[in-house]
């Protein structure tokens, strides 16, 4: 029972890790998927967290039930071969992208926190990325295991400490904040399909029933949680933050120069259990279409190389252009995810 809790713990812990990445941790897609829109922000994050507990779940355990152990087994499987391969294309395209973005998103941090160093910001996280993405998915969930705690922790912080400030908050919705009612949607789409890459071998290794669910519902409600923490401190704050390349960074700078640094140290241990998850996922699916001679070494050092180029387009614009449109190509594929009627092994 207590190995099992603890699987559980494990299992919720990395789906969080997964998810929270440049993004979210930086402030810049909560506010534009959820905080923008004011007084409709608590209902989105409820909708949010139902969402990404029903989705985390039905991928991990379909995956556990047909054996996937990566994303490309997952949707040849529920889709065929032929709409399959253009998904599973897709999803390799939004991956390399979306982890471009967030090794700018370490740029934008040490650019912005530390006073320069957007280059070097960048290439020590490649580093980091090559030695834990070698080390497999124990590795990762050893990672998401130590950072998603302090991660809720100091959000639970920063809220605690707007609150003294500013009490209730509420934040005013912008004048062309329209399609609220789809947001949640697009959010949730777009943050579990590219996933993927880390929720099918997840649910692979794993293979226990309740251990999945129980870890579906931990990772669904603390990411819930955290969407709401970081909501009400981006509302709190809604005039300071408009414009600002690192939202979270913006309103942390108010406080002691002590959290400002403990904010710095855990946005990019953020930022870094997502790469570290979407390299490892990008992995596995190029070592199907590659030949043996290909190392995984080079497979890793590849992606990073063509993922350093995007992040020069800068942080904020990506996140701005891309988000978006990844979201409504992610909507269509967890649609189809949800209404395919296959029947599954039984896990037992």
């Amino acid at each position: 029972m207590i190995k099992r809790g603890k699987t559980m713990l494990q299992i919720g812990f990395t789906y969080i890790g997964t998810v929270v990445g440049a993004g979210f941790a930086s402030g810049q897609e909560i506010f534009q998927f959820i905080t923008r829109f004011g007084d409709k922000s608590l209902f989105i994050i409820a909708i949010c967290t139902v969402l990404f507990i029903a989705a985390g779940n039905k991928i991990m355990l379909i995956s556990a039930q047909i054996n996937a152990p990566s994303y490309h087994q997952f949707n040849n499987h529920m889709f065929g071969h032929t709409i399959g391969r253009w998904i599973n294309w897709a999803t390799l395209a939004m991956l390399i992208c979306i982890t471009g973005v967030m090794l700018a998103g370490t740029g934008a941090l040490f650019e912005q926190q530390f006073g320069g160093y957007y280059q070097a910001g960048i290439f020590c996280t490649m580093l980091l990325i090559y030695v834990v993405t070698l080390r497999g998915m124990e590795a990762i969930i050893a990672v998401n295991s130590v950072v998603v705690p302090l991660m809720i922790a100091f959000n639970l912080l920063i809220a605690i400490k707007t609150f003294t400030i500013h009490g209730i908050a509420s934040a005013p919705s912008l004048p062309a904040a329209g399609g609220w009612l789809y947001s949640p949607f697009l959010y949730v789409s777009f943050n579990v399909i590219l996933g993927l890459a880390v929720l099918v071998p997840l649910g692979n290794e794993i293979r226990d029933k309740y251990s999945i669910i129980g870890g579906g519902i931990i990772g669904g409600l603390g990411l819930g949680l955290l969407l709401f923490l970081s909501n009400y401190a981006l509302s709190a704050h809604f005039e300071q933050i408009r414009g600002a390349e690192i939202p979270m960074a913006q309103i942390v700078s108010m406080f002691s120069p002590v959290v400002h640094w403990l904010f710095s140290l855990i946005i990019l241990g953020e930022i870094f259990t997502t790469l570290v998850g979407n390299v490892f996922g990008l992995t596995r699916q190029l070592e199907l279409f590659l030949p043996p001679s290909f190392q995984k070494q080079f497979i890793i050092l590849s992606l990073l190389l063509v993922c350093y180029v995007i992040s020069q387009f800068g942080f904020s614009t990506l996140v701005h252009h891309l988000y978006p449109l990844f979201g409504y190509i992610s909507a269509g594929t967890l649609i189809l995810i949800f209404s395919k009627k296959k029947r599954q092994p039984s896990l037992f």
